[in-house]
């Protein structure tokens, strides 16, 4: 019995004694991978920042570069249909080009005209705005004057220090941020067209070499293909929006008889997509064009209401329907991105902000590792597999044998 008992304790030691020296190493490979991706954490951090800088400080370099990608993706369909027709794409690509721009000097020449009958009309316009704000302006006067009454003035013996108030920027100084001047608007103008060229011509270029900075990690071809569809998708949502928004605002100012209703309608219609003071800017175009004709409140009242009525809509039930579901974000994202992106480059992020946050989700879709960002921007947030909860590391040793059960 004894000899027995020393047998079990002899086989039990070898066992015991090999947990015993597995554990420093299973520990010692815990402690290895958690610094690892704590190192991996702050590098994605550190190259994050940079990128920020970089965009904040070479921002007109970056606007040039993402609008020329976003309309040559917009109007590669267009390239495609013109090469069917047998002709060869570079032509095809500097048709659709001249095309725009010849589309962009006529509307900007259409613009000019307006601008300059407005310019001949503001001496009209401030005086119906004096005649308007003069009876408040009256009582304002009349309060000051009775508080100026019943308050005595009370010199201090004390010396004041003089404190100076840094002005804040105006807004001329927030349209042109991110291009850096009227000069930098004209430039990015300029650049913009060849560069949308060179990138219409050079699409299967641009895939190839898409594909070879993902490599193996994630579908390429995919990836291109999802941010075509968001981009277009985005476009197109916004142009049916607009359209119902210009069509409803020109059939309620063509009712009230205002004049030059249909130019009016359209570019209140369009502007009420902009974010934050879309609703500002398109209430004051109609209700200024309307101070020349109307005296009585009515047509001012049904104008605003129109408007706000239009606005909550479209927020509420067009904006969600036709673009958050091509885009795929979710309204805390988008409006979380509308606020970066328009700090960082002023009012073409605020143009860009919402592809630019979708874009930013399609990116992390590609590696699940980065799945909790995908979830924290998506529309429908989905839930993470087990698998991914424990790690990129467990990630890379399936693959192979996801591989082999494909194939």
């Amino acid at each position: 019995m004894s000899n027995q008992i020393e047998n079990e304790s002899v086989i039990e030691d070898p066992s015991h004694t090999r947990v015993i020296a597995m554990e420093p190493a299973a520990s010692t490979s815990t402690a290895s991978e958690a610094l690892l991706r704590r190192i991996a954490t702050l590098l994605f951090i550190l190259v994050a920042a940079v990128l920020a800088v970089f965009s904040y400080f070479a921002s007109s370099i970056c606007i040039t570069v993402v609008l020329s990608a976003f309309l040559a993706i917009l109007f590669d369909p267009v390239v495609v249909q013109l090469e069917r027709l047998r002709l060869p794409r570079g032509v095809a690509a500097a048709a659709v080009v001249l095309g725009g721009m010849g589309l962009i000097g006529l509307l900007g020449y259409e613009l000019y005209g307006k601008a300059a009958d407005l310019a001949g009309e503001l001496p009209a316009y401030s005086l119906r705005i004096q005649q308007a704000i003069e009876p408040l302006s009256r009582k304002i006067q009349k309060v000051q004057q009775s508080a100026g009454s019943l308050t005595n003035e009370v010199q201090s013996t004390k010396k004041v220090s003089e404190v100076r108030l840094q002005e804040s920027p105006s807004w001329p100084a927030y349209l042109v941020r991110g291009v850096g001047s009227v000069w930098g608007v004209l430039i990015i103008a300029g650049v913009v067209p060849f560069l949308t060229f060179f990138m219409l011509c050079s699409k299967n270029q641009v895939a190839t070499r898409v594909d070879a900075l993902l490599s193996s990690r994630a579908d390429a071809s995919g990836f291109i293909s999802s941010v075509s569809q968001m981009i277009r998708g985005f476009v197109a949502g916004n142009l049916i929006v607009g359209s119902m928004m210009s069509v409803a605002t020109t059939l309620m100012l063509m009712a009230i008889g205002m004049k030059g209703a249909i130019p009016l309608g359209i570019a209140s219609g369009l502007l009420n997509l902009l974010p934050f003071f879309g609703l500002i800017i398109s209430l004051a175009l109609p209700l200024a064009g309307a101070l020349l004709q109307f005296d009585t409140p009515g047509p001012y009242v049904v104008i605003t209401l129109t408007i706000v009525v239009l606005h909550l809509v479209s927020a509420n039930f067009l904006i969600p329907k036709f673009i958050a579901t091509r885009v795929s974000i979710g309204p805390v994202a988008a409006t979380m991105g509308i606020l970066f992106w328009g700090w960082l480059w002023g009012v073409m992020g605020l143009l860009l902000a919402v592809p630019l946050t979708a874009l930013v989700k399609l990116v992390a879709d590609l590696h699940p590792s980065m799945s909790h960002v995908s979830n924290m921007l998506a529309l429908t947030p989905r839930e993470s597999p087990r698998w991914v909860r424990y790690g990129e590391s467990a990630w890379e040793r399936a693959v192979p044998y996801l591989r082999r059960a494909r194939q």
